[in-house]
């Protein structure tokens, strides 16, 4: 299947063309380039030709090649731009591509999209890899890309500081998910720590209980912390982390305030998370997402 991804933006028709098909302007906003440069055309009918360069960590780049024709003025008034790529680089696993943008106006902006579609390399395998994990990467890049661009072209927010703040974003949350599921699984569902049981006789838990208790309290950790990636770009879960954390700091300075000066005690531990939850909050405003984007053509596209 073809990767589509449309997105409205609310911007200047030539402002959006120029930061799609000017190469110094595009390569900062699309995440599937690195850099793309325009080849010598010594004719103006001809096709313009261009390099592209995707680098993938590790040291590794990948490079192709591709032409583009721009097609503007529409008698409906849309632009359109389709090209062809493909790559000579033993290690991509795209063989070769075709695709096209479309820029139809509207009464509240510029419907922005894309459809694209490529043939693999590797056989059999590269098609699996392709259908399991390289397409569904790429259809999220598209998106994660187009509304970056629309950030900066309604908001003016630079795109690196786009990347940069979505990676901010990325490792608090990701820290956060991954502190809740640790304490709830490691401490009260696979050891019951003595610890963990000692706090929670201190707050008055029946003796009988401890035990139950302590593994619901695991539990609902590791599903909060499950929340907190499920509900990625929502605010509730940073603020609830907030609040938790101040309650649970308050709750074992009066009932258990012993712990408060043993090595790796709860006021470092909950400062931490503490400061993780308002970092991603101060990310969040402006934060670039994929599911801004539609991800399924509308009948005028089918």
């Amino acid at each position: 299947m073809s990767i589509y991804v449309e997105i409205r933006i609310r911007a200047p028709m030539q402002y959006l063309w120029d930061h799609t098909q000017r190469p110094e302007l595009h390569e900062q906003w699309d995440l599937r380039f690195s850099e793309i440069t325009y080849l010598p055309r010594p004719d103006a009918s001809e096709p313009q030709r261009f390099r592209y360069a995707t680098r993938i960590g590790g040291g590794i780049t990948i490079e192709g090649e591709g032409e583009s024709v721009g097609t503007r003025d529409l008698p409906n008034g849309e632009h359109v731009s389709a090209l062809s790529f493909s790559s000579a680089d033993p290690r991509s696993l795209i063989l070769r591509g075709s695709g096209y943008w479309k820029y139809i106006p509207t009464s509240d902006g510029i419907r922005f999209l894309t459809r694209y579609d490529y043939e693999t390399r590797f056989g059999q395998f590269g098609r699996f890899a392709d259908s399991a994990f390289f397409k569904p990467l790429m259809g999220w890049a598209t998106a994660w890309s187009f509304d970056r661009l629309r950030l900066w072209l309604e908001k003016g927010v630079d795109p690196r500081s786009a990347r940069r703040q979505w990676l901010t974003h990325a490792v608090a949350r990701l820290g956060l998910a991954i502190i809740f599921a640790y304490h709830g699984l490691v401490p009260k569902l696979l050891l019951s720590h003595p610890d963990e049981l000692a706090m929670l006789r201190d707050v008055g838990v029946p003796p009988d209980k401890l035990r139950l208790v302590v593994s619901l309290v695991g539990v609902g950790e590791i599903l909060f912390g499950l929340c907190l990636l499920a509900f990625w770009r929502f605010r509730w879960p940073a603020r609830l982390t907030v609040a938790f954390v101040l309650i649970a700091t308050l709750a074992v300075a009066y009932a258990s305030p012993r712990y408060l000066g043993a090595p790796f005690n709860p006021i470092s531990l909950n400062l931490a998370m503490l400061c993780l939850a308002i970092v991603d909050l101060l990310s969040l405003p402006d934060l670039p997402t994929a599911a801004n984007c539609l991800r399924v053509p509308p009948s005028d596209e089918a």
